[in-house]
């Protein structure tokens, strides 16, 4: 499988089981959370399999990707915990899967 695709598979399921795990939720603008979200977690999902820190394992690069890609959300949100949380633990298994 080429790293593109692999990219993409990693992306879009990580963005739509945030969107699924989000939808009980509410929100005063639930589209605009669901999507803000989805495209965030994509984004990891989809970078993870492109970069990898030389000499750091698969599952800790994957942690990282995560945590710095998710820290602008938990800082404008204020919710740190879920958000960070989330970000880091799929990053960590993406990470996994790649590596």
């Amino acid at each position: 499988m080429t790293p593109i695709t692999l990219s993409l598979i990693c992306g879009m399921s990580f963005g739509i089981a945030t969107v699924l795990l989000m939808l009980p939720m509410q929100f005063p603008d639930k589209r605009r959370a669901l999507l803000g979200a989805f495209f965030s977690r994509f984004a990891i999902g989809f970078l993870i399999p492109l970069c990898q820190i030389p000499g750091v394992p698969w599952p800790l690069s994957g942690a990282l990707v995560g945590f710095l890609i998710s820290l602008p959300d938990a800082v404008i949100t204020r919710a740190y915990a879920p958000i960070i949380g989330v970000g880091v633990l799929g990053g960590g298994i993406i990470g996994w899967i790649v590596g």
